[in-house]
């Protein structure tokens, strides 16, 4: 009796029950089948376009299940693919036939007030890391849906309302334990396997799997002056031209961030404005209260705003406001450009799109990054963007199948049509599976990442992702 895995070489691979059987016997966690309880749980992703089927999947409970994994797929030549919080768009934390390497039951985080620092397991959400870190009035720059995983989001970058004051999460991640392709067990940090280190802040799941992270906390909270400002989408063009001006001057404090879509039906917005088109501004103050109502008085003083629901907020709760429009299980297309200015052009490009929305669960959505994320040297880690730019995510989002092609086709339209206006670099983490921009995404830093990655993973064991 056997069971049948996709190879890593390309083709197929028989492992035998017992040998499976020896495989399970040697894990904390669980290893599950098609058919076993739990199975569907283990291998659904928050993209709901991605439905695959891996052969058996381990459910690890600690490092050494993980690299009892890496092992096991390594010695029999299997795919292997790796799921931590199961967010990212691209949906390569899933393959048919596959053994899933599923981290989703490793979520403890373990604060340490002295050194001002959190480890934090692969497995964890955002919501677990701030409900253990804001008891202690403490956060780490994460980003903004809590039910991102950390892991994924910290390998491709991680940007969110504290990025302008402290920095990306990779700029505040001090070490981490990394099994390798060879199964051992190494220490990344700016001591320890330096390049490895180097690699994994921004250069994705190329390089092994995360059993462990290490962050540097902040003060924050518990409150933060935050809300949105809704305003008619006719009177966009003006207002998104004074956004950039704002933008160009605000304090590291402030990150003030743009949304056009259909005004969903929130309970301080007029009904007569529900499923109407509208710019919504998202805005938050990490830091006094006072110095937060002066700095954000120009943006609250643009327009004729439907509403404005600006004030004290919940550090925690602020980091949940978009969960709603956030649900697992949607059909998700995401497509994305950099632009180091927000141009006329780019301005009217997407507000004609934004007339056009394909569903009303799509969206444009426009941040800004600046403050302490631009004064890290490029070269520094694999993110290869340091400048003060605004990054646009073509955020199209939809549930029936029948409209995939037509999402799809307005998501690419959109990106195609701003691409000659943009930077030319991209974040690795709004790229879709069939989005190769690689040389966009890592810039002049890339073949420093190809070496590194030719050093610890020579095989390409860990292929599933924007791979290298």
């Amino acid at each position: 009796m056997t069971e049948t895995f996709k190879a890593l070489n390309g083709g197929t691979t028989d492992v035998t029950k017992a040998k499976l059987a020896d495989f399970n016997a040697s894990l904390s966690g669980d290893l599950i089948g098609k058919g076993d309880g739990g199975y569907d749980d283990a291998r659904s992703l928050w993209n709901g376009m991605i439905d695959r089927y891996p052969s058996q999947i381990v459910r690890a409970r600690n490092t050494n299940d993980i690299r009892l994994a890496v092992d096991f797929a390594r010695e029999n030549g299997l795919l292997l693919a790796v799921k931590s919080g199961g967010h990212q768009i691209a949906g390569h934390a899933v393959a048919d036939d596959a053994l899933l390497l599923d981290l989703s039951q490793m979520r403890a985080v373990d604060v340490d007030l002295d050194k001002a620092t959190a480890i934090v397991q692969p497995g964890c959400l955002l919501s677990d890391v701030d409900q253990a870190t804001q008891v202690h009035g403490l956060a780490v720059p994460l980003g903004i849906n809590s039910t991102t995983g950390v892991s994924g989001l910290t390998l491709g970058g991680g940007f969110g309302w504290i990025t302008g004051k402290h920095g990306l999460t990779i700029d505040n991640l001090l070490s981490a334990d990394v099994v390798c392709a060879d199964g051992v067990v190494r220490v990344a940090s700016e001591m320890e396997n330096s390049d490895l280190f180097w690699a994994i802040r921004g250069g994705g799941g190329n390089f092994g799997v995360v059993s462990s992270f290490e962050f540097a906390l902040h003060p924050i909270g518990p409150e933060v002056l935050s809300g949105l400002i809704v305003h008619p989408l006719a009177d966009a063009r003006a207002l998104l031209q004074s956004y950039r001006d704002i933008c160009a001057r605000a304090p590291d404090a402030l990150t003030v961030w743009a949304v056009m879509r259909q005004a969903p039906p929130l309970p301080f917005l007029p009904e007569e404005w529900h499923g109407k088109e509208v710019l919504i501004f998202a805005a938050c103050y990490a830091g006094d209260m006072k110095e937060g109502e002066k700095a954000l008085e120009e943006l609250r003083d643009l327009g004729h705003p439907i509403a404005d629901v600006i004030g004290p907020n919940p550090y925690a709760g602020w980091q949940q406001a978009f969960d709603p429009l956030l649900t697992p299980g949607a059909r998700n297309y995401w497509k994305s450009n950099d632009f180091l200015e927000l141009s006329d052009e780019v301005i009217d490009i997407s507000l004609a799109a934004v007339a056009a929305l394909p569903d009303p669960q799509s969206e444009i959505f426009i941040a800004h990054l600046g403050g302490g994320m631009a004064r890290v040297d490029a070269a520094a880690t694999p993110f290869p963007q340091r400048n003060r730019h605004f990054v646009m995510n073509v955020h199209t989002r939809w549930s029936d199948p029948a409209l995939d092609k037509t999402c799809i086709d307005w998501a690419r339209d959109l990106s195609d049509r701003t691409e000659p206006k943009s930077a030319g670099s991209v974040y690795v983490n709004f790229m879709p599976s069939d989005d190769g921009r690689m040389a966009e995404a890592y810039g002049p830093n890339i073949e420093k990442l190809r070496r590194i990655k030719a050093t610890y993973d020579p095989n390409n064991q860990f292929r599933l992702n924007h791979n290298l």
